[in-house]
């Protein structure tokens, strides 16, 4: 289990960013909608963890590495998102509010996937799966609003619940005593999405990466999940 750890000038963390737009319209309104910069920091980030993470589809075939594809904005204006814009999401809107957020990386291995991801990636291991991670009293707290709760339901997947206090990440067995989730190596935290960093790895990771992104966006995950292709 990944712990916080204290943290020293907060001020690159509560800057708007290339990604993480937290300047935009859009998700200003989306963060008072959903919490008011006078709440406790605990409540704000509550709030808006379940916002961000139930009210985004989370979907890996929607998988958009251009700097505008990876941005909070388009989270909102699209209604759904895979993990990194929707940890992007998350930060902006809490930054919105006042509270210093950054996005925190690290490669997984994921034993409940669909066949056809599995084939597109040619392996279990997603790197730079992204979370967020939000100063509350003094400490980073980790936070994944990635599975919403229907695609959880779906999946058999425990939901990521998020109190403010614990670490909210991944659960290494799902609902059935299944592996779920391995975490096997951390990429570290930043300010903003490191998008080249990102496809630097995934170059070297991935042999069909190129072909992977022409033919994302052509599969539905949550119609894979619910019609128990999941594995």
């Amino acid at each position: 289990m990944m712990s916080s750890a204290s943290t020293p000038a907060a001020d690159p963390f509560l800057a708007p960013g290339r990604c993480v737009d937290s300047d935009h319209p859009a998700v200003r309104a989306f963060a008072l909608e959903h919490a008011q910069a006078s709440m406790p920091p605990r409540d704000i980030a509550v709030r808006l963890y379940y916002a961000v993470r139930d009210g985004f589809r989370y979907d890996p075939y929607f998988f958009d590495m251009s700097e505008q594809g990876l941005k909070a904005s388009h989270v909102i204006a699209n209604g759904r998102g895979f993990c990194v814009p929707k940890a992007a999401l998350l930060a902006a809107s809490a930054r919105a509010l006042g509270v210093p957020a950054r996005l925190g990386f690290a490669d997984v291995r994921n034993h409940l996937t669909s066949p056809r991801l599995r084939e597109m990636m040619q392996t279990d291991v997603f790197a730079f799966h992204g979370f967020a991670e939000l100063l509350i009293d003094g400490h980073w707290v980790k936070a994944t609003p990635a599975f919403n709760l229907g695609l959880c339901e779906k999946a058999g997947v425990k939901p990521l619940e998020f109190d403010g206090r614990a670490d909210s990440v991944f659960h290494e067995f799902d609902a059935h005593g299944r592996r779920h989730m391995e975490y096997v190596r951390e990429r570290g935290s930043f300010a903003d999405v490191p998008r080249r960093e990102m496809l630097a790895a995934f170059a070297e990771l991935y042999p069909a990466f190129e072909t992977w992104m022409r033919n994302a966006g052509a599969g539905d995950f949550e119609q894979e999940v619910s019609s128990g292709d999941a594995t």
